[in-house]
């Protein structure tokens, strides 16, 4: 029987959950769950995404992500396989780490964001000694809301989900915390009544959304990132065997796969002459550059307000 096609817009944000087959934890201890939080912030950063929310426990993750016009599939795929990767390296194990595709659903107003965000966050309360402490849980993104812990991996924007309660940030943070308390006692973090939960926040709409452009034509792409940088040739991108033309090359890579929407085939297809391996290396680079390169993180700045 075929599977049933994943509902997905370009606007969507989305609660995710992932979970291991029956017989394994997905994380064995603290530092699994530490390692699978620092690949999230990795392709956080890499396809420019938002975290909302999330909680880490033995055997599933709950997230509540808006990837930005990302490619949700891909995003997931992408963290689960190199979370799958090193936990099969570690424990000298092989084969399926999840239980099938992660489940997906579509958040479609704010009383359903603000009411998620408290299920995710009340989910620890299952945990021996955190029923009552959740916003102590470490692999929760509670505490950080309660500004009770650090965001070690600056992973979480917490301005969506507070705005909906009130515009001063100390009250915001009051009235959610009382918000998810409510949430767990009453049970009502398990089913969402819209009429009680949106009696909890501000009356006006308020969307902290942010959707990136992810289907930008590749020629228009390449010339926004000539003219930003500064190049006058187009040909850098055909000169595999230029050291200084690598670094153009690599940034444009990385940018058309995060804004165009392409695969890496569809990457080598366009370049041309050039293998898999080639484009993986490439991308990878061009991440990298945007990330400890001045010019190249400014230039990423200047094509994501242009786009």
């Amino acid at each position: 029987m075929p599977r049933v096609a994943r509902v997905k817009s370009s606007e969507s944000i989305y609660h995710i959950m992932s979970r291991s087959i029956s017989e394994v934890n997905l994380f064995q201890n603290n530092e699994d769950k530490s390692y699978y939080l620092a690949l999230l912030k990795r392709y956080k950063e890499k396809y420019k995404c938002s975290i909302y929310a999330y909680c880490i426990m033995d055997n599933h993750v709950h997230m509540f992500i808006n990837p930005n016009g990302f490619d949700i599939s891909t995003f997931m795929h992408c963290l689960n396989s190199a979370y799958v990767s090193y936990f099969n390296r570690k424990y000298k194990r092989h084969g399926h780490l999840f239980q099938g595709r992660f489940a997906s659903t579509i958040v479609d107003s704010n009383a359903y964001a603000v009411s998620l965000s408290a299920y995710i966050h009340n989910n620890s309360k299952d945990i021996k000694g955190y029923n009552g402490m959740e916003h102590l849980y470490p692999y929760s993104s509670y505490g950080i809301y309660l500004g009770i812990q650090n965001d070690i991996y600056k992973l979480v924007d917490k301005e969506f989900i507070l705005s909906q309660f009130s515009k001063v940030p100390e009250k915001a943070v009051l009235l959610y915390q009382q918000f998810v308390t409510d949430m767990k006692e009453s049970g009502m973090s398990n089913v969402i009544d819209e009429d009680i939960v949106t009696s909890y926040i501000a009356n006006e709409y308020r969307s902290e959304k942010k959707i990136i452009a992810r289907n930008i034509d590749p020629d228009i792409l390449v010339k926004k990132v000539m003219k930003v940088m500064g190049i006058q040739s187009p040909l850098v991108l055909k000169n595999k065997y230029s050291r200084k033309d690598s670094y153009i090359r690599a940034f444009i890579v990385y940018t058309m796969r995060i804004l165009c929407g392409y695969k890496f085939r569809e990457i080598c297809e366009y370049i041309g002459n050039i293998t898999m391996s080639g484009i993986t290396k490439l991308s990878m680079k061009g991440y990298y550059l945007t990330i400890h390169d001045e010019h190249c993180r400014k230039a990423l700045k200047s094509i994501l307000q242009l786009v």
